[in-house]
């Protein structure tokens, strides 16, 4: 049977969706990589940042490991200590990948269409908005990917990391069910940004590094717990995020009895449970806050929560 007549058999408002989802999905997929040059700048110049926070780890081992009067089994200790530290740097750094993505080309994406004059034309073609902005987040998980796993391998090799995956399908589905659930929280904010307007560019330079911080992307999360109450505060918000449950599960998966398990958060299986939670509720949130929007437009002419 030809492709052509799997095509035809499909309703024909799926496959205007899907449609859709290819359209927009094209130019992070292709578009993107046609510049050799910006996958450089986008996937190694980060490990730049890495190393900075790698280099402050060692410091502090090797105070341990140089004293003449730490035994040997407590400098052991360090070493593994050390390696899981680092490793988690470079796991966090892979991931400011796709939250920046999120942030950038996800959240603010609605309005930069908006400001460039193509949103209209999107409100009015006959598709799901849910699929323009599907299409987005699948263009924008493979692009991301692509870079993050080169700064993922530079990492690895470069600072000389031992990982130990204990359960490669659970690590596996944690992946896809953060991205999944970061991508919704993407289309919610999309829908939310296009609604508040000019304050969309300030959101998203206001969330950045507070989530960085709060997330965990440079250390366990779990250690927040250990500051008192504000600390405890933050990683309880933070938690809202699937970025911290992800990483605090896939950290946990790759680098398994560090610290004696006492900065993860929950076990894997529980938080990937909960980021399965916020993925259905991101999801759903946006699908809401679009309806929301087309109401807007058709009632009162307008894609803003005020005119500007």
């Amino acid at each position: 049977m030809s492709a052509a007549t799997v095509t035809s058999r499909i309703p024909h408002r799926i496959r205007l969706n899907l449609r859709a989802v290819v359209g927009r999905a094209y130019p992070r997929i292709v578009g993107a990589n046609r510049e050799p040059s910006w996958i450089f700048f986008e996937a190694i110049l980060p490990l730049l940042g890495i190393a900075a926070y790698v280099f402050i780890y060692q410091a502090l081992a090797n105070r341990v490991l140089l004293d003449p009067t730490v035994s040997a089994a407590d400098k052991a200790a360090t070493v593994a200590a050390t390696n899981a530290l680092i490793g988690s740097v470079v796991l966090g750094g892979t991931m400011i990948a796709f939250w920046l993505n999120v942030l950038w080309s996800m959240a603010s994406q609605l309005y930069w269409e908006k400001e460039i004059g193509n949103l209209q034309l999107y409100m009015m073609a006959p598709m799901s908005r849910m699929a323009l902005l599907g299409g987005m987040a699948v263009g924008g998980m493979f692009m991301t990917s692509v870079r993050a796993i080169t700064t993922l391998v530079a990492g690895v090799v470069v600072f000389s990391i031992v990982l130990q995956v204990t359960n490669p399908f659970l690590l596996i589905a944690v992946f896809f069910a953060t991205l999944v659930a970061l991508y919704g929280m993407g289309m919610t904010l999309a829908s939310l940004y296009l609604l508040w307007g000019r304050e969309a560019w300030h959101l998203s330079a206001l969330l950045e590094e507070p989530i960085f911080f709060t997330s965990g992307f440079y250390f366990p999360a779990g250690g927040l717990a250990y500051v008192g109450g504000w600390g405890r505060v933050l990683l309880t918000a933070a938690t809202a995020i699937p970025a911290t449950l992800g990483l605090d599960a896939m950290r946990q998966l790759v680098f398994p009895g560090a610290w004696g398990d006492k900065l993860w958060i929950f076990s894997p299986e529980v938080e990937l449970v909960i980021i399965l939670v916020l993925g259905v509720v991101f999801l759903v949130l946006a699908r809401y806050a679009l309806a929301y929007l087309e109401l807007l437009a058709r009632r009162e002419g307008r894609l803003t929560s005020r005119h500007q």
